[in-house]
């Protein structure tokens, strides 16, 4: 019986070194053709014979709105300043929490007068008479 059908990692003889020469040829200029396309001189090359982008000028209106200066972006990569973090005293504290309680207390005194306004308008308002069919 045949060892390949028994084993399967048991593989048949190919026949000679040329597929595999020609498979090292073969990956060997796909490299170096993939190289040379990531080189500069290749994609100026490619451009100047009109293969490349086409390099279209900004209009006029874009040059003119946009500021001559270095913008003052935030490089990628680069975190912020950090910030004096102040904590607020005990008195800022009890303070702001007298403040956020009566601001509060103010919107829930609206809230239930908004609501008592809405029963006497509902209640004043008659219902539509039902249309004709």
């Amino acid at each position: 019986m045949d060892r390949a059908i028994l084993n399967p990692a048991i593989r048949p003889h190919r026949a000679g070194p040329l597929p595999r020469l020609a498979r090292v040829v073969g990956l060997a200029l796909l490299v170096g053709a993939l190289g040379a396309c990531s080189g500069d001189v290749v994609r100026s090359l490619a451009s100047d014979a009109g293969y490349g982008p086409r390099v279209v000028a900004a209009p006029d209106f874009v040059t003119d709105t946009r500021s001559k200066a270095q913008p003052d972006f935030m490089p990628v990569g680069v975190d912020a300043p950090k910030r004096p973090v102040r904590a607020k005293s005990v008195t800022g504290q009890k303070a702001l929490e007298a403040e956020l309680e009566g601001a509060r207390g103010r919107n829930e005194a609206r809230g239930r007068a908004a609501a008592s306004a809405g029963r006497g308008a509902a209640a004043a308002i008659k219902p539509a008479p039902a249309a004709p069919q």
